[in-house]
């Protein structure tokens, strides 16, 4: 399982204690110097039921410098996978991709329910 984290994100410094509280072994990735790919973004939609949104860091400084919230409604979901995958800042998270496992942001009892499953 992969885990895309920033390193100064008090919720990913939350969410990888929590993993590791519960065993759960992890691979950890920097994802502004490696963003998650149009694979694993299009897997991560999947998981999201094709809410391309739910991707986005929308709170996030990029987000409004680039005028996500204008732009997203109407661009082409190949175009807005590239700008992901290419802009670590853009993608919520934590953003973590496994098996049968497609997670972003933290919410511990989303996570328990996950992981017990």
């Amino acid at each position: 399982m992969k885990i895309f984290t920033y390193k100064n994100c008090s919720t990913c410094k939350k969410a990888t204690k929590w993993l590791n509280e519960q065993g759960i072994t992890f691979e950890e990735i920097a994802i502004r110097e490696t963003p998650p790919n149009v694979a694993e973004l299009n897997q991560m939609l999947a998981h999201k039921g094709g809410e391309l949104r739910k991707l986005f860091n929308t709170s996030g400084g990029d987000y409004r410098e680039l005028n996500m919230k204008d732009k997203l409604p109407t661009m082409v979901l190949e175009d807005a996978l590239e700008l992901l995958a290419s802009r670590g800042n853009l993608v919520k998270r934590p953003f973590v991709l496994g098996q049968e496992i497609g997670l972003v942001g933290f919410n511990q009892a989303d996570w328990a329910a996950v992981f017990s499953a």
